[in-house]
């Protein structure tokens, strides 16, 4: 019998003489993913490795609630989603700003971080997503970078799929005006 890598990690982790292993396991398997989910999120990456750190708290701490309806990696980039939001509400906070403008500080901010590897094409994009509805910039992300399902988008937003399409396409015609715009 196969056991894929959710329940082998559940398995693990459910006894005690093996939960050490499995939560290393988990982290083996998940840690580089959300990761990068955090990092298309907030922008920066010590900010994105402050929100995975508290990502896997949550996890570890809550990891008994898990009940199965769902896979473990949409469990787990659920929690990483609601923790960078979470952060980015925050952020704008304490910096005084409102969420519109926050997107595009985190855009300028960009350069100046010294783990952004990104071309001229890579930012033009970045500053297009942050001229977007911050729901439109969400969903063309999780679509576009991580290929997610627009069902699974739509369960993760609990919004309909239809509005989670619609949103996409009219963010992708919005990118694809702000490019040619700034060629």
């Amino acid at each position: 019998m196969i056991i894929n890598k959710d329940q082998e990690i559940l398995k693990l982790i459910q006894l005690p003489q093996t939960r050490e292993a499995g939560y290393r396991l988990l982290l083996q398997v998940f840690q580089q993913q959300l990761y990068w989910q955090i990092r298309k999120l907030v922008i920066n990456h010590d900010d994105a490795h402050d929100v995975l750190q508290n990502v896997f708290v949550k996890v570890f701490k809550g990891i008994h609630n898990f009940k199965g309806d769902s896979k473990l990696s949409s469990w787990l980039y659920r929690i990483a989603y609601n923790e960078s939001m979470t952060f980015l509400n925050k952020k704008a906070r304490q910096i005084q700003i409102n969420d519109d403008d926050l997107q595009s500080y985190l855009v300028e901010q960009l350069q100046a971080d010294v783990y952004f590897t990104g071309d001229e094409i890579q930012l033009a994009l970045q500053k297009a997503l942050a001229q977007l509805p911050k729901r439109q910039s969400e969903i063309f992300k999780m679509r576009y970078y991580d290929e997610v399902k627009f069902k699974d988008i739509a369960e993760l937003l609990e919004l309909s799929e239809g509005a989670v399409k619609s949103s996409y396409h009219i963010a992708a015609k919005k990118i694809e005006l702000f490019l040619k715009r700034d060629e």
